[in-house]
C-alpha cells in the first residue's frame, strides 16, 4: 500500500480549508461583529433623535440631518460620475494594439490582470472619490443652508455696490462649489491620463507620438475645464478683495481693498480672468487641431501673466506710488474700512465725550453726597466670594456653588431694586458620602434652592447678607420651584422617575427627604430598545439590565445651560457666561446668544477666543465663549436663551429684530426662535447686556473710536484694556456689572464697564459704560469717557500700586496677613464723579488653618490722589473727602452704600495688634539703642492678638454656616 501519510510515522496532515465547523464560527463572528458595528451607528443616531424629540427640537435634527444627506448624496454623485465618466470614455477611446513595445508589453501584464474585474474596479474608484466628496460636501450644511434662506442686509458695499448678502452669504457657497468643481476637474484629469496610460493612449517611452488624436482631446478639454475654472476663481477673486484679510502695518489686522487692492489687484484680477478664458478656448479647440503647441503657449502666458500683473505690479504699485505718500492713499480706504466695522459691531452709535479725569469741585459735602448717588459700589465681589457662600450655605457636600457667582438686580422688602450677588446650589457628586452606581445616577440626582446676598453690603462680621438662604431656600424671592436639575455643574446624567427614589434635601431635624422627578424632560427608558441604545452610547451596560430602571424612568442628559442651547441652536455663538434668576416662579437659566458672519466687506475681523479673554477665563474654562466660527467679522445678541433648571426646557427669544443673520437661519429653522414680545416682563427685567459682546466691542474700541481715518493711520490714539491689577494672571480685566449713572444720566441704570490705558502705558484714556438694563431706553447704549491727553489720570495698575506702596496701608496689610492669614484683593471698581474718576476696592481676608474662606475686612477708595483704608465703604468714603456721609449709621436695607462693619472682637483683637506691632517699633529705635526686652514683650503681644482676631474669625464663621 503507499503511504498516504505526512511521513514516516504517521498520517498526513491535509492543508487546506478550514473545517465546516471553523467556517461557521468564522462567519458568524464577521456578521456578529457588522451587526455590532451597525448597532453603535445606529445607537448614536437613535439617542440623538430621542434627544431632540424630547426639548422639542427634532426639527433641528431632521433639517441638519436632510441637508447633510442631501449634500452628501448630491454632492457624492456628481463627483462619482465626473470621475466614472471620464475613466469610461478614456477606456473607450483606448487604441488599437498592434505592435507592442518594451513600455506596452509590461502594461500589458496589468491590462490582462485587471480585465475580469473592470467594472468592479470602476465601481469601487467611483465609489471610493464619491464618498469622500459626500462627506466633504455634508459638513458645509451651514453655507448651503445660509444660501438658499439668506436675506438682504439692505447695505451695499462700497466698492462692488452689492448687498452684503453676496458677500456674508452667497460668496462662501460659490466658492465651495468652486473647490468642489476644482476637485473634480483634478481627480477626472488624473484619472483619464492614468487609463489612457494603461491602455495606450498615452506613452512615454513608445516610438513615435506620445499620445493618440482621441487621447489629446479628451486631456485637452478637461484641462481647458481646469481653466475656465481658474478663470471664475479669477472672477470671484475680485470680490474677494473686499473680505481679504491683510497685515497693514498702520493699523495691524485689516480686512478689505486698500490702494494696492483696487488700483492693482483688482485690474490685474480682470485681466487675468480674460486671459484664462483665452486659454480655455485654446483647450477645447484642440479637438480639432489635435495639437497641444497653442493651449501649451496659452497656458504658459497665463502662468507668467499671473506672476507679472498679478505679483510683480502690485508690488511696484506699492512700493512706489503707496508707501512714499501712505496716509494720502490710504487714507478713502480707511475711512470705508472705519465705517464697516463700527457698523459691523454695532459700535457706530458710540457716544465719546471729553473728560476731566480730575475734580476741582472746592464743595466737598457736595461731593460727598454725590458720591453715594453715582453708584451702588458692589462690596460682594461675586468671583471671590464662591468659598464664603461654599461655607455659609452649602449645607451638605454633595452641594457646590459655581467658582464665580453672578450679579443680577432683585427688589428689597420694600420694592427697591438693588444689585444682587446670587448662585445655586448645585449638585456636586465629588462630595456624597458613596459613590456608586445608584447614588451616582439614580439617587443624587440635583441641587437645591437659590442663594442671594447683597453686593453692597456685608454684615458685621464681614459675611454676605443674604436675602435668600437656607435648605429650602428662603428669603425676598418668594416662592418657586427650587430644584436644580439642570445647572453649569450638572455634567452625568442622571435616571429619574421610575422606581428608585432621589435625595431631595435634609430637614431641620436630620431626615433626608426623598423626591421622584414628575417633569417630562429627558427620554423615556421603558422602550428596551431605547435602554440598548443608550446603554451603547454612554458605554454603560447597565442601563440595560438594571432593576433599577422601570416604568416611567427617564435619562436625563446635556444637563448644562451652554450645552442645551448650543444643541438646539447650532447656529449660535453661545456667551461664556450663563446666569440662573427667579422668573415666573420658577429658576431660569438665561443664555445669552450671538449670530456671527465671516463675510461682511471691509470689516476687520477678531478672533473670539482672543478678545473674549480675561483674568476669569484664565482660571475657569467653563467661562469661555462657545463659537461655531473663531474668526468673525460681524456679531449681534439676536437671541436670548432661556433653560428651565427643573424641566431643561429650552426657549429662544428673537432679541435683535433687525439682524439679517438671524432672519436667515429663521428661515432655515422655522418655528424654533420667538417672537420679542413672547417675553414676560419678569424675564425682561433679569435680561442684560452680555459680556462676550461687550469684550469683543471693547477691543475694537481700543482702535476704532477714531472714526477720522487720518488719526487712525498715525496710531496716536491707540488705547489698550488694561491687565487686571488685583491678581498676577496678567490677563486683561474683566468687565464688571454695576449699579451706576453717567455724566449725562439723571439717575443710576445697571450697567456694564470697563477701562482703557494708552498703548503701553498705565495711565488712564477712557472709561466705558454700557447700559445694561432692558427696562431703559439707552439699553445697549455705549458711552465713552475720554482723558485728555495732555494731563494724565491713574489707571487701575497705578491705583493699585498706590494702595499698596502707602505705608499705612502695607502695615496693616502686614497685620492682617500674619498668622498663615491672606489677603485678597476684590473688583477693582471705578465710578465717575463731578469730572473725577472714584475708585474703590473691597478687601478680603482668608484666614489661617481655622478659616479657609474670604471675609470681607476692608474697602481701599481713591479720589483725586486721596487714598483710604477703612473698615467699611462709608468711612473709606468719609476720609477721602474729609466729611461725615448721610449714610453713617447702618440702614435696614436697600442703602446704595451701607457700612460694611466689623465684628467688635475681631477688630479689638486687631487694635491691640496694631498697638503691639507700633510699640515693638518704637522698641527698636530707642535713642540709646533697642530695648530688646520691650520687643520681645510686644512680640508676643502681637502673636497673641492676631490669635484672637483669628479665634475670633473662625468662631464668627462657624456660628454663621451653622
Amino acid at each position: 500500500m503507499p503511504d498516504r501519510g505526512g511521513g514516516p510515522s504517521g498520517p498526513r496532515i491535509r492543508a487546506g480549508r478550514p473545517s465546516r465547523g471553523a467556517r461557521t464560527l468564522l462567519m458568524t463572528l464577521g456578521v456578529l461583529a457588522v451587526l455590532g458595528m451597525a448597532f453603535t451607528m445606529f445607537a448614536g443616531f437613535w439617542t440623538d433623535w430621542l434627544w431632540y424629540r424630547s426639548v422639542h427640537y427634532s426639527s433641528v435634527f431632521t433639517t441638519t440631518l436632510w441637508t447633510k444627506i442631501g449634500l452628501f448624496f448630491v454632492f457624492g454623485l456628481l463627483m462619482a460620475v465626473a470621475v466614472g465618466v471620464n475613466i469610461w470614455i478614456a477606456h473607450r477611446l483606448r487604441p488599437p494594439l498592434s505592435a507592442m513595445s518594451m513600455e506596452q508589453q509590461s502594461l500589458d501584464r496589468y491590462r490582462m490582470g485587471i480585465a475580469p474585474y473592470k467594472k468592479w474596479l470602476l465601481l469601487a474608484v467611483t465609489a471610493l472619490v464619491g464618498l469622500i466628496a459626500g462627506a466633504s460636501a455634508a459638513g458645509q450644511w451651514r453655507l448651503w443652508l445660509m444660501w438658499v434662506n439668506g436675506v438682504p442686509f439692505h447695505q451695499k458695499d462700497p466698492q462692488f455696490h452689492l448687498d452684503v448678502s453676496f458677500y456674508a452669504f452667497d460668496l462662501p457657497w460659490y466658492r465651495f462649489l468652486l473647490g468642489f468643481g476644482f476637485a473634480a476637474a483634478v481627480l477626472s484629469l488624473i484619472a483619464a491620463a492614468l487609463t489612457h496610460y494603461l491602455y495606450g493612449g498615452l506613452r512615454l517611452t513608445s516610438p513615435g507620438a506620445r499620445a493618440t488624436a482621441a487621447a489629446t482631446g479628451h486631456l485637452s478639454v478637461l484641462l481647458g475645464l481646469f481653466v475656465a475654472l481658474k478663470a471664475v476663481a479669477y472672477w470671484l477673486d475680485r470680490y474677494g478683495l473686499a473680505v481679504k484679510s491683510s497685515d497693514f502695518k498702520a493699523t495691524g489686522n485689516w480686512t478689505g481693498l486698500r490702494y494696492v487692492d483696487a488700483n492693482a489687484y483688482l485690474p490685474a484680477k480682470t485681466i487675468l480672468f480674460c486671459i484664462a478664458v483665452i486659454c480655455a478656448l485654446l483647450f477645447f479647440a484642440t479637438l480639432w487641431r489635435r495639437t497641444w503647441q497653442l493651449p501649451v503657449i496659452g497656458f504658459g502666458l497665463m502662468v507668467l501673466s499671473a506672476i507679472l500683473i498679478g505679483g510683480l505690479y502690485p508690488a511696484i504699485v506699492q512700493k512706489f506710488q503707496v508707501q512714499p505718500n501712505e496716509q494720502a492713499k490710504e487714507a478713502p480706504y480707511v475711512q470705508k474700512n472705519l465705517k464697516a466695522t463700527r457698523e459691523a459691531y454695532g459700535i457706530d452709535d458710540t457716544k465719546v465725550t471729553e473728560y476731566d479725569g480730575k475734580s476741582d469741585a472746592p464743595d466737598k459735602t457736595r461731593l460727598r453726597s454725590d458720591a453715594d448717588a453715582a453708584a451702588s459700589i458692589r462690596i460682594m465681589d461675586p468671583n471671590i466670594v464662591s468659598p464664603t457662600f461654599q461655607q455659609a450655605q452649602q449645607m451638605k457636600n454633595y452641594y457646590a456653588f459655581p467658582t464665580n457667582l453672578d450679579v443680577d438686580r432683585y427688589k428689597d422688602k420694600d420694592g427697591k431694586e438693588q444689585d444682587t450677588v446670587i448662585g445655586l446650589r448645585e449638585l456636586n457628586l465629588d462630595g456624597i458620602p458613596k459613590n456608586n452606581w445608584i447614588n451616582d445616577h439614580f439617587r443624587y440626582t440635583h441641587g437645591y434652592g437659590v442663594v442671594a446676598a447683597k453686593g453692597t453690603e456685608a454684615d458685621d462680621q464681614g459675611q454676605p447678607v443674604f436675602t435668600e438662604s437656607d435648605l429650602p431656600s428662603r428669603g425676598d424671592l418668594g416662592t418657586y420651584e427650587q430644584r436644580v436639575y439642570y445647572g453649569e455643574k450638572t455634567t452625568t446624567y442622571s435616571i429619574v422617575g421610575g422606581p428608585q427614589k432621589e435625595v431631595d434635601y435634609s430637614a431641620d431635624n436630620g431626615d433626608e427627604k426623598t423626591t421622584s422627578y414628575t417633569g417630562k424632560s429627558g427620554v423615556n427608558l421603558d422602550n428596551p430598545l431605547n435602554r440598548a441604545a443608550y446603554a451603547v452610547a454612554f458605554n454603560d451596560p447597565q442601563i440595560l439590565y438594571s432593576g433599577a430602571i422601570g416604568k416611567g424612568s427617564r435619562i436625563l442628559y446635556n444637563r448644562t445651560p451652554k450645552d442645551r442651547v448650543e444643541a438646539v441652536a447650532p447656529w449660535l455663538t453661545i456667551d461664556g457666561d450663563a446666569y440662573p434668576a427667579v422668573v415666573n416662579h420658577r429658576i431660569q437659566w438665561i443664555v445669552d446668544a450671538y449670530t456671527t458672519s465671516n463675510g461682511y466687506p471691509y470689516s476687520s475681523r477678531t478672533t473670539l477666543g482672543d478678545t473674549t479673554a480675561d483674568s476669569l477665563t484664565a482660571t475657569n474654562n467653563n467661562r469661555a465663549v462657545v463659537a461655531q466660527q473663531n474668526q468673525v467679522n460681524y456679531i449681534r445678541n439676536s437671541v436670548k436663551a432661556t433653560v428651565d433648571a427643573y424641566t431643561g426646557e429650552v426657549k429662544l427669544y428673537q432679541w435683535d429684530t433687525q439682524d439679517p443673520v438671524l432672519k436667515t437661519w429663521m428661515k432655515a429653522f422655522p418655528g424654533t426662535v420667538r417672537p420679542k414680545q413672547a417675553i414676560s416682563g419678569d424675564l425682561m427685567a433679569h435680561l442684560r447686556y452680555p459680556q462676550d459682546l461687550f469684550k469683543v466691542q471693547r477691543e475694537l474700541l481700543t482702535r476704532y473710536h477714531v472714526t477720522d481715518a487720518q488719526t487712525f493711520l498715525t496710531g496716536s490714539e491707540v488705547w489698550q484694556v488694561p491687565d487686571d491689577p488685583t491678581n498676577d494672571s496678567g490677563s486683561a480685566v474683566p468687565p464688571y456689572y454695576l449699579s451706576m449713572k453717567m455724566p449725562d444720566q439723571g439717575k443710576q441704570s445697571f450697567s456694564l464697564t470697563t477701562t482703557f490705558t494708552p498703548n503701553g502705558r498705565d495711565n488712564l484714556s477712557a472709561f466705558m459704560a454700557v447700559d445694561s438694563d432692558p427696562g431703559t431706553d439707552d439699553y445697549g447704549k455705549i458711552r465713552i469717557l475720554k482723558l485728555p491727553t495732555s494731563t494724565t489720570a491713574d489707571g487701575p495698575k497705578q491705583v493699585q500700586s498706590l494702595f499698596n506702596s502707602r505705608s499705612d496701608i502695607a502695615e496693616t496689610i502686614s497685620l492682617l496677613t500674619r498668622g498663615h492669614s491672606k489677603v485678597e484683593y476684590g473688583n477693582l471698581l471705578t465710578v465717575p464723579l463731578d469730572g473725577g474718576l472714584l475708585y474703590a476696592e473691597p478687601v478680603y481676608i482668608l484666614g489661617g488653618s481655622k478659616l479657609k474662606y474670604p471675609l470681607m475686612g476692608k474697602v481701599l477708595v481713591s479720589y483725586n490722589g486721596n487714598t483710604a483704608f477703612e473698615n467699611t465703604l462709608d468711612q473709606a468714603l468719609n476720609k477721602v473727602f474729609g466729611v461725615q456721609g448721610s449714610t453713617t449709621t447702618p440702614p435696614d436695607t436697600g442703602t446704595a452704600n451701607p457700612p460694611a462693619s466689623k465684628n467688635p472682637t475681631v477688630q479689638q483683637a486687631l487694635d491691640d495688634a496694631q498697638k503691639a506691632f507700633d510699640a515693638g517699633q518704637q522698641a527698636l529705635q530707642q535713642s540709646g539703642g533697642p530695648d530688646w526686652t520691650a520687643y520681645d514683650k510686644a512680640q508676643k503681644d502681637l502673636k497673641a492678638a492676631l490669635k484672637r482676631a483669628e479665634d475670633a474669625q473662625a468662631k464668627a464663621g462657624s456660628k454663621k454656616g451653622t
